[in-house]
C-alpha cells in the first residue's frame, strides 16, 4: 500500500516548525527519521494532510553537558548515540539500550525524539527515560515547557505533547558513582520489539547500601512503567544478587493491562518480565559494587 496524499513541509528552524504545527493543527505531523511513522502511513494505520520534516532543523541535533545532566537534541540519531563516548560515560543505560533498537539501518535514521514521541510501549528509549527521571523539552508558538518523563507517556502511542508542540530535546540526569545499570529484554528475533523488558539503575551509598533504585518495565502494558513497590523495598538494603528472583516477582505485582496476544499471554509476559528484572538486577548490582 501507499500513504494517503499529504503536503510536505521542510522548515529550516524550530520557530518555523512550531509555526507550521500551530497553523495546520491536528492535520499536521512532525517527522524526523520516519522509522515508525512511515510504515504506519504506508499501511494506512495513520493519515495526515501535512508532514513537517525536521531534518533541516540543525538546532535539534547534538549532545552537550548542562550542569548535572546530559542534554540530547530530539533529532539526534540513534546511531550517533551508539557511537558517542560521551553518552557511554554519562548515561550508560541509554548507551546499552541503543543497540537493542531494531537493526543498524533503522538506527542510522531513527532519532531519540522520534522514539520518545512515538511512545511505543515496547520500545527501549521511553523506558530508559522513565527509569532515569529524564526531562523532555517541548516547544510551541506559546513558549517552551519541560515535561518529566513520569508524566510524558500517557497510553498506547500517546504522550502529554499537545498537537502544536514539538519535542526539541531530552535531559538525562548524570548519576553519581558508585552506580550500576542494566537493560534486559526478550524478543522472538533480534531486532523485534520486546515481549517484555526491564531497565534497572542502582546507586550505592558510602556503606555500599542501595540509596537510589529505579526499575523500568516495557512491553508489559499500554505504556512503560516503574516498579515502584520493588524500588521502595530495595532502598536501604544490601545489594544482594541472591534476591534477584524475588525482586523480579515483586516488580510484576500489581501490573494491570498486561497485553495478551498471539505472541504470548499476559501470564507468560509477566513470567518473562520477572526474569528480565532479575537478570538486569544482577548485572546492575554487580557493576555498582565494582564501580
Amino acid at each position: 500500500m501507499k500513504p494517503a496524499a499529504f503536503d510536505y513541509h521542510a522548515p529550516s528552524d524550530t520557530e518555523e516548525a512550531t509555526g507550521l504545527l500551530a497553523e495546520l493543527g491536528d492535520e499536521a505531523k512532525a517527522i524526523a527519521g520516519g522509522q515508525s511513522l512511515v510504515p504506519m502511513l504506508a499501511l494506512r494505520l495513520a493519515s495526515f494532510a501535512h508532514l513537517v520534516d525536521l531534518r533541516r532543523v540543525s538546532e535539534l541535533r547534538g549532545i552537550e553537558h548542562r550542569g548535572g545532566t546530559l542534554r540530547i537534541g530530539a533529532t539526534t540519531t540513534q546511531a550517533t548515540l551508539q557511537r558517542s563516548e560521551e553518552v557511554r560515560a554519562a548515561v550508560p543505560l541509554l548507551a546499552r539500550a541503543t543497540p537493542l533498537i531494531g537493526h543498524f539501518q533503522i538506527r542510522s535514521r531513527g532519532t531519540i525524539g522520534g522514539s520518545l514521541a512515538h511512545a511505543d510501549a515496547a520500545a527501549e528509549y521511553p523506558a530508559v527515560a522513565l527509569t532515569l527521571d529524564a526531562e523532555l523539552e517541548a516547544s510551541s508558538v506559546r513558549g517552551r515547557r519541560t515535561i518529566p518523563a513520569a508524566g510524558f507517556f500517557t497510553g498506547t502511542w500517546t504522550t502529554a505533547l499537545a498537537d502544536d508542540e514539538l519535542l526539541t530535546g531530552v535531559a538525562f540526569p548524570v548519576w553519581r558513582r558508585p552506580r550500576g545499570f542494566a537493560v534486559e529484554e526478550f524478543a522472538h528475533r533480534s531486532g523485534d520489539f520486546a515481549l517484555a523488558g526491564a531497565t534497572v539503575a542502582v546507586g550505592l551509598d558510602s556503606e555500599s547500601r542501595v540509596d537510589r533504585c529505579a526499575i523500568g518495565l516495557f512491553g508489559l502494558g499500554p505504556a512503560p512503567c516503574r516498579a515502584r513497590t520493588a524500588e521502595t523495598e530495595l532502598i536501604g538494603s544490601a545489594p544482594d544478587e541472591d534476591r534477584a528472583d524475588d525482586i523480579g516477582n515483586l516488580a510484576m505485582a500489581g501490573l494491570e493491562a498486561v497485553p495478551s496476544d498471539l505472541h504470548g499471554s499476559a501470564g507468560y509476559r509477566k513470567c518473562v518480565g520477572a526474569a528480565m528484572v532479575a537478570r538486569a538486577w544482577r548485572r546492575a548490582v554487580r557493576e555498582a559494587l565494582h564501580d
